[in-house]
């Protein structure tokens, strides 16, 4: 006779229970889900392989190793890369990906300063300013980014002086002007000094990352002495005086260690300093004044998202305006901000692909132009186009989901 304490038998498993078993039928599903996409993909891949046999062709990617043969204009990835018409194929892609990350980085940060100040002013009291903004977001949202591109291009190549009209004429004045004897704006690009690197530059580059450093910790300590003591101290000019002035100090402690190369008019155009292209800051304005449009209304919902109380709160506690939303209303707003905000990033980062209207030489002109038609390797370059677009998408997504995480109100 068996004991009462004795545990029921296990029921043997059944292969019904994969179907009609709960514990089990999610797991049947994405099993066989994902089987069938294996194939899928399988049959793809072995089709496409089949196909280009029969035409003769068969992928392969040594055409990188072969000489390029082909001249980049004078940008930031040839710089890096000290490109010339000699080098191979690979580097000449290393030279589009150099420009396609530089003006993805540049447009970021002035589309989300754009955004951000134009969605505070949207919900502005004063009917003029916000009005204004409106039509700023209207206008860029329902206009292709295309069209901008090329308009703001066209302002750049047609509307600004040649470089021959900043040379003084017979009677000594010229018909266009430097700006502060220091930058000049023309229709082949923009010019200003370039810093030239003497001896003790590094230390003073070092000194100037360190201050920047002890600002932000200025500004931390700041705030969390506001948040647990209600004590306000001042924020702005101490991060001024504390990202500037040892800067300033070790610049003539060390004898000044970096120096300017302005640019000079010589010949038919201006030599020395740094050149932006048109082609690039068209390309830079239209992507950042278009996305701007589209993160102010993402920055518009966030702030309208958190509740009126807690403006009315702030008010009631003497918090000035401005302190009140940066401390405030747009730190609840950022759960709501960062996920659309994320897209908006994806998208100028996508977007940039369409430099080639303006003979930007991003990667998509460079791997995905030049060298698929010289080569006539389409495939192999299409897919690398893709797999680098699709590496940079991730690598967004995952800083963003991380500044998000940062971001999540604490609980008590």
């Amino acid at each position: 006779m068996s004991s009462m304490t004795d545990s029921p038998p296990r029921e043997s498993f059944r292969l019904s229970q994969l179907i009609y078993d709960t514990r089990y039928r999610s797991m049947t599903i994405q099993v066989l889900t994902l089987l069938l996409v294996c194939v899928g993909i399988y049959w793809l891949v072995d089709n496409l392989l089949a196909n280009l046999a029969s035409l003769g062709l068969q992928p392969n990617f040594g055409f990188l190793d072969s000489r390029a043969g082909y001249d980049i204009a004078s940008s930031f990835g040839t710089w890096i890369m000290n490109y010339s018409s000699a080098s191979d194929h690979l580097t000449a892609a290393f030279v589009g990906i150099l420009n396609t990350l530089l003006v993805a980085f540049l447009g970021v940060i002035l589309a989300t300063i754009l955004g951000v100040l134009a969605g505070v002013m949207r919900l502005s009291k004063n009917w003029l300013v916000s009005r204004l903004m409106a039509v700023y977001v209207e206008g860029f949202r329902n206009v292709p980014l295309l069209l901008w591109i090329l308009l703001i291009y066209a302002v750049f190549s047609e509307g600004t002086p040649r470089p021959n009209d900043f040379r003084p004429g017979p009677d000594g004045t010229a018909a266009a002007s430097m700006i502060w004897d220091t930058f000049a704006i023309t229709n082949r690009g923009f010019y200003m000094p370039a810093p030239v690197w003497g001896a003790n530059s590094g230390l003073l580059a070092g000194v100037f990352v360190a201050s920047l450093v002890a600002a932000i910790f200025y500004r931390r300590y700041a705030k969390k002495l506001l948040f647990d003591t209600g004590r306000l101290l001042p924020m702005v000019w101490p991060m001024f005086v504390i990202a500037l002035v040892p800067v300033v100090l070790f610049y003539f402690l060390l004898g000044r260690p970096v120096s300017l190369d302005y640019p000079v008019l010589a010949g038919f155009n201006f030599q020395g300093g740094i050149q932006v292209d048109n082609p690039l800051m068209a390309l830079w304005l239209a992507l950042s004044l278009y996305t701007g449009a589209f993160i102010t209304e993402i920055v518009r919902a966030g702030i309208l998202s958190v509740s009126k109380g807690q403006a009315e709160a702030a008010a009631a506690l003497g918090i000035r305006p401005n302190r009140a939303m940066s401390l405030v209303i747009l730190p609840q707003a950022m759960r709501v901000i960062i996920p659309p905000l994320t897209s908006q990033y994806l998208n100028l980062t996508k977007n940039s692909s369409l430099a080639i209207a303006v003979g930007y030489a991003d990667v998509r002109a460079t791997l995905g132009g030049i060298t698929l038609n010289q080569t006539g390797r389409a495939l192999e370059c299409m897919l690398l186009l893709g797999l680098f677009y699709l590496a940079l998408s991730l690598i967004i997504s995952f800083l963003m989901n991380v500044f998000n995480n940062s971001m999540k109100l604490q609980e008590r």
